[in-house]
């Protein structure tokens, strides 16, 4: 029996929309959202990257990265009502597959040349410090400090590694909250600044048993952000700098191992819940490799076999930075102060006895190092 459509009568002063015509026209406006979400967040990290260049804030080592996120975070809390709700999924796409993209990219800034280098120790020293402080921030993040797992390991990832760079990567494998990348990020800017201020004081003063080489392995091998090794490592010598330099992009190529192993962690813990909880899903079965960690490695070996042209990566690598601005200021823009406070002072302390042990017990590898391999 066939059905006969019945026409819907107009009714004066209402217009009547086609159920086909309202469901096609969702979709493009969610789109166009989520695209003025992105160009928000583009513009954003504009005015970051110019206040990142004033002399002021550059003299401090302050990245544009951690600009970012803080005045996201400002904005995010202050302002918030300010952003259109459409927006939300802009904002959400910078903060999680930008992201992945932009630490994939971050691999051009290192080759195999540069750590060959240093040779030995300065990949023991990387090696011994990166593994040592992860146990160490885990330990006293979960154990002392009663954080949760997440934010112990962004806030070890981010003292160990490479900064807010490592922290990122670890938030996407992680998949955590924004506020715990905020978090981690923020001891990174407090510990990471003092020290490169303190260090070459400590080495002026001759408390640093250790000859310009041998500050160069410690300060690459300790500093958090790869800024702030600069700024510290320069005020000694250009051969201090350069060995610090590439002391600390081998510590980013740590990154890779890391996070392949963090990802074997990540699938175990998901296998043991699923044998738990019969319901969990099978997709909590399959190996959480980040495809962007093994984007890193082969882009370090695209800039190690020079396949692309100088200004070519020159180019690539000004926008990675733009991307990973953009990543960090729309995390701030998702942090909520209230999230932050909820933690108290323990993510902090955590960073403050991560400090300590970069400080003392990477000063004590760097010497012994030296000694043994130098």
């Amino acid at each position: 029996m066939s059905t006969v459509p019945v026409p819907v009568p107009a009714v004066a002063g209402v217009a009547t929309v086609s159920p086909a015509l309202s469901t096609a026209t969702a979709p493009a406006s969610s789109t166009r959202g989520q695209l003025n979400g992105i160009l928000f967040v583009a513009l954003f990290a504009v005015a970051v990257t110019q206040i990142a260049s004033l002399p002021a804030i550059a003299g401090l080592g302050l990245s544009p990265l951690i600009i970012g996120i803080v005045a996201g975070a400002l904005y995010g809390n202050v302002l918030r009502d300010g952003m259109p709700a459409s927006w939300a999924a802009g904002v959400n796409f910078s903060a999680r597959r930008l992201l992945r993209i932009a630490v994939a990219f971050f691999g051009l800034r290192i080759s195999l040349q540069e750590i060959a280098q240093v040779g030995l120790p300065g990949l023991t020293v990387s090696l011994l410090v990166v593994l040592s402080t992860l146990a160490i921030g885990t330990w006293a993040g979960m154990k002392l400090m009663k954080l949760d797992r997440d934010t112990a390991l962004l806030t070890a990832a981010g003292s160990a590694i490479c900064g807010a760079a490592a922290v990122l990567a670890f938030e996407s494998a992680l998949q955590s909250k924004p506020h715990k990348s905020a978090m981690a990020v923020g001891s990174v800017v407090l510990f990471g600044t003092l020290s490169m201020f303190l260090y070459p004081v400590l080495f002026r003063a001759g408390w640093l048993p250790l000859d310009t080489i041998g500050a160069g392995l410690y300060f690459g091998g300790t500093i958090h952000e790869v800024a702030q090794v600069v700024g510290a490592a320069s005020t000694l010598s250009p051969e201090a700098a350069h060995v610090a330099t590439i002391v600390k992009m081998t510590r980013v190529m740590l990154l890779v191992p890391v996070l392949l192993v963090l990802g074997v962690w990540l699938n175990r813990q998901a296998r043991g819940q699923a044998a738990q909880e019969p319901g969990t899903s099978s997709r909590a079965r399959k190996l959480a490799v980040p495809w962007f960690a093994l984007g890193f490695l082969a882009l370090v070996i695209v800039n190690s076999l020079h396949l692309l042209p100088t200004t070519a990566t020159h180019t690539l690598n000004v926008l990675d930075t733009f991307a990973l601005t953009m990543a960090m200021t729309a995390l701030g823009i998702e942090t909520r102060f209230a999230q932050i406070r909820q933690a108290g002072p323990r993510a902090l302390i955590t960073g403050l006895i991560l400090s300590l042990w970069l400080m003392l017990g990477g000063l004590g590898i760097t010497w012994a190092v030296q000694r043994v391999l130098g």
